[in-house]
């Protein structure tokens, strides 16, 4: 499985234990930065790893910035992302099992090492349900965004 990983100044002090991780876990990490705590724009990072996910190179992100708030914000801009912050187990799980989430958001400055790499690795087990509710409820979120994007197809 690949993953593209992405973090801002803020998420840095996080991510050598989120590599660490990610490759006990045997996935293979595509590392679009940051790579130090100097300021960085976490939008530009998000739309790195974002591109990651939709062109298929990678299966999911993962986004580590401060609160994971502004990395989600910014990765459900885009049409074909569906982005959680995940600070509990719960949310690391069912954000994939109900709402085909692959894009997982969280912030160094919420959670430490040891819950991040439980949240990373329920987050990376889980599936997407078969179950046609959450499909139906998954498909209406993308004709949310193609109405959207293109109003003319409303």
């Amino acid at each position: 499985m690949n993953i593209a990983l992405g973090n801002d100044h803020a998420g840095y002090p996080l991510k050598s234990h989120v590599v660490q991780v990610l490759s006990s876990l045997g996935v293979q990490i595509m590392d679009h930065g940051s790579y130090d705590e100097h300021p960085v724009d976490f939008p530009d990072i998000t739309r790195l790893v974002c591109d990651s996910v939709l062109s298929g190179k990678a299966k999911r992100g993962i986004m580590v910035c401060g609160t994971g708030v502004g990395a989600c914000i910014a990765a459900n801009k885009i049409p074909g992302i569906r982005a959680a912050v995940c600070h509990d187990v719960y949310s690391a799980a069912q954000c994939v099992e109900h709402d085909d989430v692959n894009v997982m958001c969280i912030g160094a400055q919420i959670i430490g090492p040891t819950l991040a790499a439980t949240y990373i690795a329920t987050f990376l087990q889980a599936e997407f349900s078969t179950e046609e509710q959450f499909r139906r409820r998954v498909a209406k979120l993308s004709e949310m965004e193609k109405s959207f994007y293109n109003p003319s197809s409303s």
